[in-house]
């Protein structure tokens, strides 16, 4: 059974840092692209960033370039976000998911989620 398992959310005062992950399982991701996305309370899910199935290409959503940096151990089967200079608008649910085969990174063409890990700034 494939899994998207996130972790490494939590709470953190604005200007700090975080690292996310995210494990998979029952699905080998070395050939996808994988991104991030992020819901706020009351908004609806955003792209935060994505990364090419061999790591070369990433994308970012503009409010996060230069803070945000996504990487991935294909070895690990395992996907992450580093955050930095977080701020109180970067609170959300952060979603993990599995993209298009053998493509670059891209922002659509998502179909595969994990149950989300919660990420809060404080002010």
């Amino acid at each position: 059974q494939e899994q998207l398992v996130e972790s490494g959310g939590g709470l953190v005062q604005a200007g700090g840092s975080l690292r996310l992950s995210c494990a998979a399982s029952g699905r080998t991701i070395s050939r996808y692209v994988m991104g991030w996305f992020r819901q706020a309370p009351g908004k609806e899910r955003e792209f935060v960033a994505s990364i090419s199935w061999s790591g070369a290409r990433t994308l970012y959503e503009d409010s996060v370039k230069g803070r945000f940096t996504i990487s991935r151990d294909n070895v690990k089967n395992t996907v992450y976000l580093q955050m930095n200079s977080l701020k109180p608008e970067d609170t959300a649910v952060y979603y993990c998911a599995v993209g298009p085969m053998w493509s670059t990174a891209t922002s659509t063409g998502y179909d595969s989620w994990g149950q989300g890990t919660q990420v809060t700034v404080s002010s």
